[in-house]
């Protein structure tokens, strides 16, 4: 099956050229560094990053541990996602027969819905029987979803037993978390004698996109030395701002000053690599997702001229929470496009394999503004093998080996969320 892959404008590929050539010459070594990481730090069950490809840099904008686009994954290699389910549900639960999914509350988006069931089905296949419990507390029997892709999903409401969640007569030692509890972390889900996965720590009630940038840019760094490169190649600078209230535009003028700070360094570095380009960054929530509460600035003057509409978009997320600690994340141009459309990929992984991904694509969406927005669209990624088997007999940015490159940054920032795992179980 052919898909297509997005053109890489040539102009400005010299830095990300020279890193790709790095990666291929020391694929025996990366692979090493990344075995030995594994084995000391467990992979997350599943895993879903957003990557920018600029031409100069490559690096992952997004890494989120309740990933929900399986559905938009390359159902040809849906046979690299099973080998990965019993891989890792093996080393988490080695008795495991069952396991119970908990999905997020959107019954009525479909797109959503279809994501639950090809991980159900990716599961199935793996070995394991697998049902789905709400949280909603409409759902007091188990209700069918027609979806669009003539499939049927069965959700039924969540029963607790002593310490174990489950349906009706299914309570199994491990559930996977496809929700990531922005609303909160439900009672029902507290002190469980299961495997949760992901942690109800690395929910967005707990999480921060800074403390996860924090550990990626240090993981950017150790990578770095393994193969000899800047690691700003693959690391976006960024910095948090707490306490902002965008509607009364309290503390805007100090997020103003660190966007501006945050700038001068990414100037910095377009001089040293020649960059003919206007350096901006984004500022987003610090927690959440669903590409809400996202602006793309090019200097901190523009944040004291909001308008009450860019100031009321900013200040809430995803179910309506309110924004006060915001992510001042450089931004990365994406100068891959398909047609007329700018895309960027993102990568799936579970447990620590990549197991597919997609290019997200936006036709109303510049090169420097946030493609997960209303109208994006998604074509399936043209890769099997080729994100962990580059061909060193091709120029290094032949498609083999810029999945390749997209493999090996996407498993940066999964070893980054491992870490935040660790550190989440040792604080609990």
């Amino acid at each position: 099956m052919h898909f297509p892959v997005p053109n890489l404008t040539t102009a400005l590929t010299g830095p990300l050229l020279e890193v790709e050539k790095h990666f291929l010459d020391h694929q025996i070594d990366i692979e090493t560094w990344f075995r030995s990481e594994w084995n000391k730090t467990p992979a997350p069950f599943y895993t879903s990053v957003d990557l920018r490809n600029s031409g100069f840099k490559l690096a992952p904008v997004d890494t989120n541990l309740f990933p929900a686009g399986f559905n938009n994954l390359n159902p040809d290699f849906e046979a690299l996602c099973v080998n990965a389910i019993q891989m890792a549900v093996e080393r988490i639960c080695p008795q495991a027969d069952s396991i119970l999914i908990i999905p997020e509350n959107h019954t009525r988006n479909t797109f959503y819905l279809e994501n639950v069931a090809a991980l159900k089905r990716f599961i199935q296949k793996a070995g394991f029987n697998v049902r789905i419990a709400s949280l909603l507390p409409e759902i007091t029997e188990a209700t069918d979803f027609e979806l669009p892709s003539g499939q049927t999903l069965t959700l039924e409401p969540i029963k607790r037993e002593n310490d174990r969640v489950g349906v009706e007569g299914f309570f199994p030692c491990s559930v996977i978390l496809n929700n990531d509890l922005s609303a909160g972390r439900p009672e029902i889900l507290e002190n469980l004698d299961q495997f949760l996965m992901p942690p109800l720590e690395l929910g967005w009630i707990n999480r921060q996109k800074s403390e996860h940038f924090d550990i990626y840019q240090q993981v950017a760094k150790e990578f770095a030395e393994q193969v000899e490169i800047d690691h700003w190649l693959i690391n976006p600078y960024f910095a948090p701002s707490e306490q902002i209230d965008f509607k009364s535009q309290d503390g805007i003028e100090q997020l103003a000053n660190k966007v501006d700070e945050v700038i001068a360094q990414i100037q910095a570095k377009y001089d040293q690599y020649k960059v003919e380009k206007e350096p901006f960054v984004i500022v987003k929530a610090d927690s959440g997702t669903y590409g809400m509460s996202i602006m793309t600035v090019h200097k901190g003057e523009e944040l004291l001229n909001l308008n009450r509409k860019q100031r009321n978009k900013m200040a809430s997320s995803k179910e309506g929470l309110g924004v006060s600690n915001v992510l001042i994340q450089e931004g990365v141009y994406t100068f891959e496009t398909l047609g007329e459309a700018v895309a960027e990929p993102v990568v799936y992984m579970m447990d620590h394999f990549v197991v597919g991904g997609f290019y997200r694509v936006h036709k109303n969406k510049g090169q420097n503004e946030n493609l997960n927005a209303p109208g994006m669209h998604f074509e399936p990624l043209a890769f099997a093998d080729s994100c962990v088997a580059p061909d060193a007999d091709q120029y290094p940015d032949a498609s083999p080996n810029r999945f390749y490159a997209y493999g090996v940054v996407a498993r940066l920032a999964m070893l980054a969320a491992a870490r935040e795992i660790a550190i989440a179980k040792e604080s609990k």
